[in-house]
């Protein structure tokens, strides 16, 4: 068990060094500065204002809107260029504590200082994971990828098979933030529910996983980039935007409210998207 938390803490520190330099022209950015808990951590995207742009975190330009997936329309994209955390298996995970209220033990655990940067991300990550869902929406920090599939069964039902999608790196980009062409007409995944598992930061991988009740509309989206980028992509569009709050970085990149138009968003390739296939008896 020492030797997993040795190999996690490294990776973890890691990590926030490549969060801090993200690899376009030296920018920094803060990779927990997340403007809002109650609606999910998702990719983030711009609308063509540089004014604007030069004012926004690089790593929420993913937000779109449905008019903008067309073939041919060109956008600027956050992909983060960097692994995941450590995996662990549900009995390791559960063996460490994982709650607010344990955090004093668990920078002990770590070895990181109370005013660390480390120590910071996971307040944040422990306090985003005790915060109500939002109306409609279903959710859990899982500590383990037994614990994605336990809560996908929560949601789809324990009879109902699934399979998962994730964004699709083909050809890698040598920066994070770039502008990427839609390469095809977009294909529209037809589901009735799906569960979004987006990986927090933490020494080891944690997912926040949540279902909404809303309708949201799934595509898949081949995308090229200007600096030789290849990618597959898993978005979604969220028609209903009501009860999101109105700090959300989404409406300030797509200057809107909510309520007033669907938000749209890329995932990230460290994102696990999970669907339900169609039953036997429907088909």
């Amino acid at each position: 068990m020492g030797s997993i938390l040795q190999i996690a803490f490294k990776i973890f520190l890691l990590h926030l060094l490549l969060y801090a330099h993200n690899g376009n022209g030296g920018a920094t950015t803060n990779p927990i500065a997340e403007e809002n808990a109650n609606v999910l951590k998702l990719p983030n995207m711009h609308r063509n204002n540089n004014h604007m742009m030069h004012h926004l975190d690089p790593s929420s330009l993913v937000f779109f809107t449905p008019n903008d997936l067309k073939l041919g329309k060109k956008l600027p994209i956050y992909f983060p260029m960097k692994d995941p955390p450590p995996l662990l298996s549900k009995n390791e995970a559960n063996s460490i504590p994982f709650s607010y209220t344990h955090l004093p033990h668990l920078l002990r655990l770590f070895s990181f200082s109370p005013d660390s940067p480390q120590a910071k991300s996971m307040e944040n990550t422990l306090k985003q994971c005790e915060i109500d869902p939002i109306k409609g929406e279903t959710k859990v920090c899982a500590t383990s990828l037994e614990s994605t599939i336990d809560f996908v069964h929560k949601t789809f039902g324990l009879e109902t098979q699934f399979r998962v999608l994730q964004t699709n790196h083909i050809e890698k980009s040598g920066v994070n933030l770039d502008n990427y062409t839609i390469l095809s007409e977009p294909e529209e995944i037809r589901v009735p529910n799906m569960v979004a598992c987006h990986t927090l930061p933490y020494p080891y991988r944690v997912f926040y996983c949540h279902s909404q009740k809303s309708e949201n509309k799934l595509f898949m989206v081949s995308l090229g980039g200007d600096n030789g980028g290849r990618v597959e992509a898993v978005s979604v569009c969220h028609m209903d935007t009501s009860q999101w709050s109105k700090d959300h970085a989404s409406f300030r990149v797509l200057e809107t409210k909510p309520g007033a138009s669907p938000v749209c968003h890329f995932f990230r390739a460290d994102v696990l998207v999970y669907v339900p296939l169609p039953s036997l008896t429907s088909t």
